[in-house]
């Protein structure tokens, strides 16, 4: 089994286009906000969920792959159970806080029913159901339905790593074969009780952009170096991928739009996740790593670092995005979406999250932990008494003279 390498600094291209993706996740969860007509997810099948997933998977390889080199596969199977607990945790937490979140504003505000606009009335008429489901990840409402599906694929980490003890290819052999059954007999979990509604994002389809940057990071394949013919494949790909994805033209465009629907319509498919998914991200990856060959120093400029910061703090940031954004879309309910309302609280929810960032980085540094700063040494002044000096002390002087 090839070695996971040990680094001696953390890879600023994994936390940048990180937190470009908690970015962009972040602008897509607004109700109605005119800024997603600018996302990735316009002009072509992959978007900031390929982002986050694929860099999930690197960053799964980096910190979880060496202690199974390390200290054994026990050990690193209670690391990911461990990981598990915690995205377990932060997936209920995140359902009860924007749960909170969209009651307050359906009862303060007379704007909108923003409980129904989450789906969330079945929970509350059925709370038995609905709590069970809740715990046992068989009630996955849509806008809650990213955490899960990573959970699922931390979980398949340990059969990942047991078959490259065989061979390092072996891995990536059984994740497309269980890519490949997904397409063929569409396996699916449920997400509600009342319907026969499946995740909307199916972890044995997702399993195969997650575990490419896993084995990448992993040195179990080594990504393409530059090369003009692939740089101008990828780029002509991207191109071609784009007037038959936006949709402004493919619907006006009657060739294309039957040509979306009846023939490629389920290699787009997001929830079962379309091969035209894994092809279009890993085209734009390899052009950005292309890009950013020999300058990945100028991601460490200022004006770039809170983008990384946001990116090294991915879940605590993701899960504040999920319940900044419903404010967001209150607050944008209250101003109407003209071009300053928009602009503005766009870039203060990116504030916000930058600063969320930034405070849990600080946190995680264990400041209590650090040595108390000492005060400086000062030597002690000896005044002396005042006043005619009496007999002893003369004395004293007469004898050291």
């Amino acid at each position: 089994m090839s070695q996971l390498q040990q680094r001696t600094q953390r890879d600023l291209r994994l936390d940048f286009f990180r937190g470009i993706a908690m970015l962009i996740i972040f602008i897509a969860h607004v109700p109605a906000n005119p800024w997603t007509n600018y996302i990735p997810a316009r002009f072509g099948p992959s978007d900031a969920t390929e982002m986050f997933v694929y860099c999930s998977g690197f960053a799964s390889a980096l910190a979880f792959g060496s202690i199974f080199l390390k200290q054994g596969f026990g050990l690193g199977s209670a690391r990911i159970l461990f990981r598990c607990f915690q995205v377990y945790w932060a997936h209920i937490a995140m359902f009860f806080a924007v749960t909170f979140v969209v009651v307050i504003g359906t009862d303060l505000l007379t704007t909108r029913d923003y409980v129904g606009q989450l789906n969330l009335h079945p929970f509350f008429n059925d709370p038995m159901n609905g709590i069970v489901g809740l715990m046992t990840l068989t009630y996955v409402p849509n806008y809650f339905d990213i955490l899960p599906m990573y959970l699922v694929l931390l979980l398949m980490v340990p059969f990942v790593m047991a078959l490259s003890l065989v061979h390092r290819l072996l891995p990536l052999a059984a994740v497309f074969a269980l890519w490949l059954a997904n397409q063929l007999f569409d396996f699916q979990l449920p997400a509600e009780w009342w319907s026969d509604r499946t995740w909307f994002f199916d972890p044995f389809g997702w399993a195969l952009i997650f575990f490419t940057g896993f084995a990448i990071a992993a040195k179990w394949v080594k990504p393409p170096p530059p090369k003009r013919g692939l740089i101008i494949a990828c780029a002509a790909f991207v191109i071609i991928m784009f007037p038959i994805y936006y949709w402004p033209i493919a619907s006006e465009v009657e060739w294309i739009r039957a040509f979306r629907e009846a023939t490629w319509m389920p290699l787009f498919a997001k929830t079962d996740f379309g091969l035209l998914r894994w092809l279009h991200f890993m085209a734009l990856a390899y052009l950005c790593v292309t890009a950013l060959h020999g300058r990945k120093e100028i991601l460490a400029h200022p004006l770039l670092m809170p983008v990384v910061r946001v990116g090294q703090q991915a879940l605590s940031t993701f899960i504040c995005s999920m319940v900044l954004a419903r404010i967001a879309g209150m607050v944008l309910d209250q101003t109407g979406r003209d071009l300053l309302s928009v602009v503005l609280v766009n870039l203060s929810g990116f504030a916000i999250l930058i600063g969320i960032a930034y405070v849990v980085r600080f946190f995680k540094s264990n400041p209590w932990r650090r040595p108390p700063a000492l005060a400086p040494k000062t030597t002690p002044v000896i005044m002396e008494p005042s006043g005619p000096k009496q007999g002893s002390e003369l004395e004293l002087e007469r004898a050291k003279a």
